[in-house]
């Protein structure tokens, strides 16, 4: 079956350029030298995709894609700018332009462009379906899907807020799983994580021997990405001199690896994210305006769990499903005062807060009904008019100083010493864990989750 476009510039020879290229791809290519000959075949004739110089002499390309917007929303439409002109692109991509190309064309990218644009189809892609990743039936999350399933088939850059746990990288990934890029790498990172002197390098890679260290040469995550989606969690964290060189690589498509000459391109759609109001960073001078207006083409908020009503029982269910098939186990029910608990529950944590405390209750309750005092809800997060009393703080105490070394992190410190005490138990009572858990007065499922936490699980 034969695919077909539609061309639109004023200038022949690019026409013609467009035109070669496009057959040599197997595209059937239409043209037209200004907005109202595209208009009529626009009537006439149905199109894969559409391909639109932004200054045309009946009037302005931008015009055509919120028309084609309007009449022909499952069409993508590539807009033609000029070489720096990203003010231009950017406007285009808000109102709902696929993507952009400058000019002079370079053909490699034109042609990954048009690959990527005809991958579009009305319908998600098999695979990772919406309902898969985006949990909920709250208005909410119904309003966020119909945005992410309409964002998906734009390359615009996405920027999505929300609080902590919230899940943004659920969204940044349902993205990715719904457009035309689904079936080509996902590259997560938080910018955050990264020490400042390393950002550069896990970025756009190094070549061997441009420091000292850098004994091979290195890919860098833009690399890694090439033809799929780069996700930026945290990018506020990044320092103002690399918020400098992400700006360069997001306008000219491509990055320069530490110690080489030349420039390599990518194709990378790039989402990004924060917890953080970016607009106060920008007037702290802690994150460059320029770099804001360019990866918030499009914004995304996510709601907070507490927005979301009925979702937290709903998602309280899943994840207890969830823990029963990972331990192979039956899954555990809320009693009704834990499901009234959780209702009334803020949730300053999110739906990571949420997941936590039900993989707590779940391993530590008695039997398979979770009740409210096994969910041990921090009082910061209970609402003030539930009429309950935070609970009290644990009566042991310490008896004696621990000699704690600071060069180990505290989580390895701890998980050190909790498998010592599990392996010391299980010796003892030659590793029947029934009798080892009545020991350390821990339940049988919740000794099976701290061995397979700390891979002593031999069952496994």
């Amino acid at each position: 079956m034969s695919r077909h476009a539609l061309i639109i510039d004023d200038e022949p020879d690019i026409l013609e350029l467009l035109d070669i290229t496009l057959s040599r791809m197997g595209v059937v290519a239409e043209r037209a030298a200004n907005l109202d000959a595209a208009r009529q075949k626009l009537a006439q004739h149905r199109y894969q995709f559409c391909l639109t110089d932004m200054r045309l002499p009946d009037g302005n390309g931008i015009d055509l894609v919120k028309e084609v917007q309007q009449s022909h929303p499952q069409m993508p439409i590539v807009v033609l700018t000029a070489h720096g002109n990203m003010d231009t692109a950017v406007e285009a991509m808000k109102a709902g332009a696929y993507d952009f190309i400058t000019k002079p064309v370079d053909l490699e990218q034109l042609r990954q462009l048009v690959n990527s644009a005809l991958a579009v189809s009305p319908e998600p892609p098999s695979g990772i379906q919406e309902d898969q990743l985006i949990k909920g039936e709250s208005a909410a999350i119904v309003a966020l899907r119909k945005k992410i399933n309409k964002l998906a088939r734009s390359q615009a850059p996405v920027f999505i807020s929300g609080e902590s746990g919230s899940g943004k990288e659920l969204v940044a990934r349902s993205i990715h799983a719904q457009g035309p890029r689904a079936k080509h790498p996902f590259i997560a990172v938080n910018c955050g994580a990264i020490p400042a002197e390393l950002v550069e390098s896990e970025l756009f890679g190094h070549r061997k021997g441009s420091f000292t260290g850098a004994q091979k040469d290195k890919e860098g995550l833009f690399q890694a990405a090439h033809g799929g989606t780069l996700f930026l969690d945290e990018v506020a964290d990044l320092p103002l001199d690399m918020q400098v060189k992400l700006l360069r690589a997001i306008q000219e498509k491509a990055v320069r690896a530490i110690g080489d000459a030349n420039e390599t391109k990518v194709d990378v759609r790039i989402l990004s994210a924060s917890h953080k109001d970016l607009t106060e960073a920008i007037e702290n001078g802690k994150f460059r305006a320029d770099l804001y207006y360019r990866i918030n083409v499009i914004e995304v908020p996510v709601p907070a769990l507490r927005e979301r009503g009925s979702d937290i029982l709903l998602l309280a269910n899943y994840f207890l499903h969830h823990f029963a098939n990972d331990y192979n186990d039956e899954p555990a029910i809320l009693s009704q005062a834990a499901s009234a608990a959780l209702a009334a529950y803020d949730f300053p944590g999110n739906v990571r807060e949420l997941h936590n405390i039900l993989e707590r209750a779940y391993t530590l309750c008695e039997g398979l009904v979770i009740e409210a005092a096994d969910l041990q809800l921090s009082p910061i997060g209970k609402n003030s008019d539930t009429g309950r009393e935070p609970s009290p703080p644990p009566s042991h105490t310490v008896s004696q100083k621990l000699d704690y070394d600071e060069s180990i992190p505290l989580d390895d410190y701890l998980a050190d010493i909790e498998r010592e005490i599990l392996l010391t138990t299980l010796d003892k009572h030659r590793w029947n864990r029934t009798t080892a858990a009545k020991a350390l007065g821990i339940t049988f499922r919740s000794l099976r989750y701290r061995l397979k936490k700390l891979g002593l699980d031999s069952d496994d």
